[in-house]
């Protein structure tokens, strides 16, 4: 039996690979994919070959999927037919290890299931940020996750929460989904705009999501005294120009790493939970409507239009945001 699967053979190089599949082994599952999300800013990053990424070829890309339990192997406590998610690869069937696999709620779709990952990677870094009620949060990059970051700040108890981002696109949609205040700095003074919405006092705790190094400045500046600064997207590059003693000594500021790898491996403690309770976690969020996802679905394109979508992910950023692959056979 074969599947297909995404694989970058080189920088800038995107295609579908036929690959033999294999039984599973004691404690894993065979599951056929419905749905995969595009995780847009780690995976155009590999893609292209941006700095802090592997840059050696060949890549499988995706973490985020959600498909039908068909084959268990022994000692399992899944069964055929049940729909789980796990943080595998985009492909039409992928083992997975038992331990990764998360059965998906009766009122969930698989599409919006496939966020379980991108909100889990979000949800990591606003608990390290350790928000409390009331708290000023400033979100700098409102792709997919930045969104969900935005969201959760709420969720967390900051208010009021501010969305920044260059394209008016996605900040309408976080305004949508309940931001209660949005900055385009094409359009406007982003550091003026944050003094007057705090009354001269700055951000308690800044997020910044674009994963670009040319933003960090910005996010030390707009933090206020004692604030806290939250690097979760993955900077691609080396950053110039801070002065540390004015932007972060003198300011008190605490710079937290909040790369999703950092998480404790077997244990949850406070603030710092494993990878699975926080993928459960935001399963339930997106369940019960506390976290939404449809609106941040810009389009589902089938699996083999997979160049397609990342073309429009790096090219088209004023007009997408989250891409799902259906990885159903066409009728």
């Amino acid at each position: 039996m074969k599947g297909k699967r995404v694989v970058f053979t080189d920088v800038g190089k995107v295609s579908i690979e036929t690959f033999e599949l294999k039984e599973p082994r004691e404690g894993e599952l065979l599951v056929k994919t419905i749905s995969t999300a595009i995780s847009p800013g780690t995976e155009t990053a590999f893609l292209m070959g941006l700095p802090n990424t592997p840059r050696k070829y060949p890549i499988y890309p995706g973490y985020s999927n959600v498909g039908v339990v068909i084959e268990v192997g022994l000692n399992t406590n899944f069964k055929r037919g049940e729909l789980v998610a796990s943080p595998s690869k985009h492909a039409s069937y992928v083992l997975v290890k038992e331990g990764n696999a998360l059965r998906v709620p009766a009122e969930l779709s698989p599409d919006e299931a496939t966020f379980f990952n991108l909100t889990s990677i979000a949800l990591q870094g606003i608990r390290k940020a350790q928000i409390d009620i009331g708290e000023t949060v400033a979100v700098l990059g409102l792709g997919v996750v930045g969104q969900l970051a935005l969201q959760l700040s709420s969720i967390a108890g900051a208010m009021p929460t501010i969305g920044i981002d260059l394209y008016d696109y996605r900040c309408d949609i976080a305004s949508s989904l309940g931001a209660d205040y949005v900055i385009n700095p094409t359009k406007s003074d982003v550091i003026k705009e944050v003094t007057k919405i705090t009354n001269g006092k700055g951000v308690d705790v800044v997020i910044e999501a674009t994963g670009n190094p040319k933003a960090i400045p910005l996010a030390l500046k707009l933090a206020s005294r004692y604030g806290r600064v939250v690097i979760l997207g993955s900077p691609r590059g080396i950053t110039d120009g801070i002065n540390f003693y004015t932007d972060v000594h003198k300011k008190g500021l605490t710079i937290i790493g909040a790369h999703t790898s950092l998480r404790p491996k077997l244990d949850s403690y406070k603030f710092w939970r494993t990878t699975r309770e926080d993928q459960e976690v935001a399963l339930k969020l997106i369940a019960k409507g506390k976290v939404k996802v449809k609106e941040l679905i810009t389009m589902k394109l089938k699996y083999d239009e997979i160049d397609k979508a990342y073309h429009m992910l790096i090219h088209e950023k004023d007009k997408v945001l989250g891409v799902v692959l259906d990885w159903r056979e066409r009728s």
